[in-house]
């Protein structure tokens, strides 16, 4: 991971004002009455993403999280006042002697730190100490976690992108197959991995996750999203990958969710070596035109951030370079999507198309009913869990079991229609 000397660097070469953009301003008391009905829940369900990794413990927390936040100015001081709590917790256990609390505890402040910084659009010092502070108390539950964690500088473009490689308890001396995981334009690598039951590394498989071009750790240190940046991520991350003596290098794959399954569809386009992708949630509009200009403002204030941006005529035009136009029907490799009926940040009509580019084994999955999230509707409830679903096809493809093409629309009874592609 960066030092403070490194980031401070980047600080002093890159610090500018936050994206100016047009909406955000117009819309900001609308947003502020968002945050105080609901919380910081307003945009998107983010919190779910807490429960998932961590469990009931953190309940608590995220109700006082919503109590807490009455505007969006109140975000990042709620968030870092949980994250010392929970850090101070940490440290009395450690010292206490108990491990699996301190474990526990660390993870879990690391996570609020990170959320912390999710509101903080400039490369400045507030947002350097709270990514500094994420990454201390991910480096302290590493050292007591039940698996193999280790921290990861990847070779790029002159620079690094930053990750953190788990590999399975048990596992040691072996090669073992790995995924390549990526959340999406607000997320961030230390809360995809979950703290116990981990679904990839109960299967078997390391995980790297990593924040690649225009993610957290990258844009403090200048690599901003781009097309081309992706092109060039994948590669990047296989030749280092195969350095590992741990890591089968034959069995590579990769996954991604929100914008994270745009950033993977590109990068496993352009590299063949990748034995598999899957990914959900989509945000495979060319453009982006649901998600930058009909959905919430945070999410084009924040992509224009993670591109480098604070102009919004200038981003308007650098987002006719978002596409999967010219890459998808390069993909050779196995090719999972799990996609909502009606998403509303990435219409169904575009992944249908791109899938239409696309000759190599892939599969849709189509939740009826469902939105960006998949979740909380009857087809969701009653149809395969997909996370379970998407981790044991996975383990079936870097395992090199064949697949058929297949269209899934799934309906609120859990009923599946499959259609061949």
């Amino acid at each position: 991971m960066p030092d403070d000397s490194t980031m401070s660097a980047a600080v002093a070469a890159t610090e500018r004002p936050e994206p100016t953009m047009r909406r955000w301003t117009d819309q900001r008391w609308m947003i502020d009455n968002a945050v105080r009905a609901q919380g910081v829940e307003f945009d998107q369900a983010r919190m779910n993403h807490v429960l998932i990794a961590v469990g009931a413990e953190v309940a608590a927390d995220l109700a006082e999280i919503k109590a807490r936040s009455q505007k969006f100015a109140d975000i990042v001081g709620v968030f870092e006042t949980i994250a010392r709590r929970r850090q101070e917790r940490a440290e009395a256990a450690e010292a206490a002697g108990y491990r699996v609390t301190a474990r526990d505890n660390w993870f879990i402040a690391s996570l609020f730190w990170g959320f912390a910084s999710w509101p903080i659009l400039t490369v400045n010092a507030q947002n350097l100490r709270v990514n500094q502070s994420k990454h201390e108390c991910y480096a302290r539950y590493a050292a007591l976690a039940d698996h193999p964690v280790h921290a990861v500088r990847i070779p790029f473009q002159g620079r690094h992108l930053n990750a953190w490689l788990h590999l399975p308890p048990g596992t040691e001396g072996q090669k073992v197959p790995v995924v390549i995981a990526l959340s999406g334009m607000d997320g961030f690598k230390e809360f995809i991995v979950a703290l116990n039951g981990d679904r990839f590394l109960s299967r078997g498989m390391a995980v790297l996750a990593l924040d690649g071009p225009g993610q957290y750790d990258s844009v403090l240190s200048g690599i901003h999203f781009s097309v081309p940046a992706w092109a060039e991520a994948g590669t990047a991350v296989v030749d280092w990958l195969e350095t590992r003596p741990d890591i089968d290098a034959s069995k590579i794959g990769f996954t991604g969710r929100s914008f994270g399954s745009f950033y993977a569809t590109i990068a496993v386009a352009n590299e063949p070596r990748i034995a598999a992708c899957a990914v959900t949630g989509t945000c495979l509009e060319p453009g982006g035109h649901a998600i930058f200009e009909e959905a919430c403002p945070t999410y084009k204030r924040r992509f224009m951030y993670n591109a480098g941006y604070i102009d919004e005529a200038e981003f308007d035009r650098f987002c006719q370079t978002i596409t999967w136009e010219g890459h998808a029907d390069k993909i050779r490799t196995p090719y999972l999507c799990v996609s909502g009926e009606f998403d509303k940040l990435s219409p169904l009509h575009h992944t249908e198309r791109m899938f239409a580019t696309m000759s190599g084994p892939r599969q849709l999955m189509v939740y009826k009913g469902a939105d960006h999230g998949v979740a909380g509707v009857p087809s969701t409830n009653q149809g395969p869990y997909f996370p379970a679903y998407l981790a044991d096809w996975m383990q079936d493809r870097l395992a090199g079991k064949p697949m058929d093409s297949e269209r899934w629309d799934i309906d609120g009874a859990g009923r599946i229609t499959r259609t061949p592609y």
